[in-house]
């Protein structure tokens, strides 16, 4: 019996850092976008470099497992070097691997990671295997024998057993946490919605957000009803749209404004945990299944666990890589005592 089992994808992530590229905004009459570029046709010197495991699966896999729960991840891995690689730090992080999936076909995800002066970073992902995870290759069993199934962003034809999963874990009354990723949401709202009424956790970021109700935030919205509240008018219509049709926690992360939880009831808004930023990548992964763990824990208490997750992915965000500084839950709690004034803002609809 497991207590999750996550599925998703599996990468070799290659870091690279050089504070030669420049950030260009560029300013449209609808949006402002920005941009990483380096010196066309140059060879440009970076500053620091690493390799590391990364991908969602793996990432919440390693993460659940260091929280302290049984653990193991359905993944598929390629025909390659890097495949026994990944199963070794899996196994290392305390990882159940008897579910990965093999392929002779297929090489292993492959990202590189171009991290800025700033701390965010462009990623350029190959998406290798993990695009082409069957229905037949999920060890459904497995599935069965879990509390909790975690589903991280399923890329290219995976995307398919996307409700394969969820149905399942409705009939076998099987707890769904999901993060979906933009190749789910892309499909349209009704398609989501579907998904969303199995889930009882879903997380996503703004832009996510945004892109499955079709909401924009409006930068230019004065006053109206919750501005005072530190909470974007917009950003509310948005999580009463994505909760219209399910009973799930939805949580939807806004970057340096930190994260909004709604449960139906209450929106509750939980600030950036103070961190010194060296790349953000994983930051989501550690977010997400920390928020998952503590929910499960805690006996669903959501500001513990909106809190928690803050601080484990702060945590992340202080290392280079995406499955360095994960926190066991004491050292979290050791984190939040240092900091007092760290709060999470409840308010009634």
């Amino acid at each position: 019996m497991y207590d999750f089992i996550t599925i998703g994808s599996a990468t070799q992530d290659v870091f690279i850092q050089s504070d030669v590229a420049s950030i260009v905004t560029v300013s449209q009459t609808s949006k402002k976008s920005e941009f990483m570029s380096f010196p066309y046709g140059a060879k440009t010197e970076i500053a620091d470099f690493s390799k590391n495991l990364g991908g969602g699966a793996v990432n919440t896999a390693t993460n659940l497992a260091n929280l302290g729960f049984k653990t193991s991840t359905i993944v598929k891995l390629g025909y390659d070097e890097v495949n026994s690689l990944v199963k070794l730090r899996l196994a290392q992080g305390g990882v159940d691997i008897t579910n990965v999936i093999d392929s002779k076909k297929y090489l292993t995800g492959f990202s590189i990671i171009l991290v800025s002066f700033q701390g965010d970073r462009t990623v350029l992902a190959h998406r290798g295997a993990n695009a082409f995870v069957e229905e037949k290759e999920v060890n459904f069993d497995a599935v069965k024998n879990s509390r909790w199934v975690y589903v991280s962003p399923l890329s290219g034809k995976s995307n398919a057993i996307l409700d394969k999963i969820a149905k399942f874990c409705e009939e076998n009354k099987i707890n769904l946490a999901l993060n979906a990723g933009t190749t789910a949401l892309k499909k349209g709202a009704k398609y989501f919605s579907k998904i969303l009424k199995t889930a009882q956790i879903v997380v996503m970021n703004k832009e996510e957000a945004t892109l499955v109700t079709n909401i924009q935030v409006r930068p230019d919205t004065k006053e109206e009803k919750f501005s005072k509240e530190k909470i974007h008018p917009d950003i509310v219509t948005i999580l009463k749209h994505l909760r219209q049709d399910t009973t799930a926690l939805i949580a939807v992360t806004d970057g340096k404004n930190g994260v909004y939880c709604f449960d139906g009831e209450y929106i509750y808004i939980c600030p950036e945990f103070p961190a010194v930023v060296t790349s953000t990548l994983g930051a989501g992964d550690a977010f997400s299944s920390t928020f998952c763990a503590t929910i499960d824990k805690y006996n669903w208490d959501i500001e513990k666990a909106l809190k928690y997750a803050s601080v484990n992915s702060a945590s992340v965000c202080e290392h280079f890589g995406a499955q360095e500084g994960f926190l066991k839950f004491c050292e979290i709690e050791e984190k939040l005592k240092k900091q007092p004034k760290f709060k999470v803002e409840k308010i009634k609809i």
